[in-house]
């Protein structure tokens, strides 16, 4: 057995066995380098029309912004043209992969919209309940006084130390907050 066996399973993946590729590593890379050159040239064009010249005064709002909008742009360009040439067909994300980062992201997306529903306290005891006994395998009591209990510390620091308003729902509403 050699080091990489023992510290992260047969595949190095962190004990998660291969499966098909998703994703390969030349996708994810062309992906990002487009995504990151679209918000690049959102951010020049904005700042263009805000002013990025030079006036009697010094630089306009929108000088310094578009040149990194530029910058950002161009290495994203080099992203692009490395991926195209390297074509790397590798795997970047496997299905097996994918199914654990769904695990995490899926009741994450809830959890969001939840937020705006039943308040952030509230959410997040169900969030921290719910995860912790269906991923992480404690008992359902420990992890309903684990969720509510984190969430009344964080209340109490939140609303009553720091007087700092979070989102809330019908419950704070009922309690008077």
């Amino acid at each position: 057995m050699n080091t990489q066996d023992s510290i992260g399973g047969e595949d190095g993946q962190g004990g998660v066995p291969s499966s098909p590729t998703v994703i390969t590593k030349r996708t994810a890379e062309l992906v990002v380098g487009i995504v990151v050159a679209a918000f690049a040239l959102l951010a020049i064009v904005s700042n263009y029309q805000i002013g990025a010249g030079w006036a009697e005064d010094g630089p306009q709002a929108g000088y310094f912004p578009m040149r990194m909008g530029i910058a950002i742009f161009l290495a994203s360009i080099v992203v692009i043209v490395q991926a195209l040439r390297k074509n790397d067909r590798s795997a970047f994300l496997e299905r097996n992969q994918l199914r654990l980062v769904a695990t995490v992201l899926l009741p994450l997306v809830v959890y969001i919209a939840a937020l705006q529903l039943i308040g952030i306290y509230v959410a997040s005891s169900l969030f921290i309940g719910i995860f912790m006994w269906l991923v992480g395998k404690f008992g359902p009591l420990r992890s309903a006084i684990t969720g509510i209990g984190v969430s009344l510390v964080l209340f109490w620091i939140f609303e009553i130390m720091f007087t700092v308003p979070l989102p809330k729902g019908p419950l704070e509403q009922m309690f008077g907050y």
